[in-house]
Formats: C-alpha cells, structure tokens, sequence
C-alpha cells in the first residue's frame, strides 16, 4: 500500500514538475518577445520635451496668432513683391528672438 502511494506521488510530482518546466518555457520565450519588441520600438518621451513643449497651448496660439497677424499686415500693408518676401523672411528670422524675449520664464 504505502509502495503505491510513493509511486503515485512520484507520478504526481513528475508531472508537476513537467508542468513546471512547460510553464517556465513559456515564461522564458515570452520574456524573449517582450525584450525583442521592446528593443526595436522606438522609446516614446513622455511629458513635455522639445522646444514647443516650454510653452502653455495658451502661449504657441498667441505666437502663432501673432505671427499670422504680421503676415497679414506685410501682405496687406507692402506693395511691392520684393520687399514683402523679404519682411517674411526677416520675421521667420526674428522670430524665435521675439518668442524668447516676450515668453521666457527665466528671472
């Protein structure tokens, strides 16, 4: 009786065991493809970065409603062709400047 409780336990622990070591492969292989895609998606930023990001939504409308109002009034205001492309281009220049200048938050 107790020779056949010990085999039975023994067939019951080498099958445990054999789900174990299915379990473990899978983990295993598992783990392998999630460090694989981790390894070739591009790592997303979180949070605020670049050079928009220094900015409140309230701020980048204003400068971009500003500088569409300017464009506005060199197109509407300057005759010649010449001179208006130029005054765009001076103002794409100047404009980070401005940006600075007007929005910095440094004391």
């Amino acid at each position: 009786m107790s020779k056949e409780r010990a085999r039975r336990r023994e067939a019951r622990q080498a099958e445990l065991e054999r789900e174990r070591a299915v379990r473990r492969r899978r983990v295993a292989r598992r783990e392998r493809r999630r460090a694989v895609v981790r390894r070739l998606t591009p790592k997303l930023r979180r949070g605020r970065n670049g050079r928009l990001a220094r900015h409140t939504r309230r701020e980048r409308a204003a400068i971009v409603l500003f500088t569409g109002a300017a464009l506005v009034g060199i197109w509407s205001f300057v005759d010649d062709l010449a001179l208006r492309l130029a005054l765009v281009v001076l103002l794409l220049l100047v404009l980070p400047a401005i940006v600075v200048i007007a929005l910095d938050r440094r004391t």
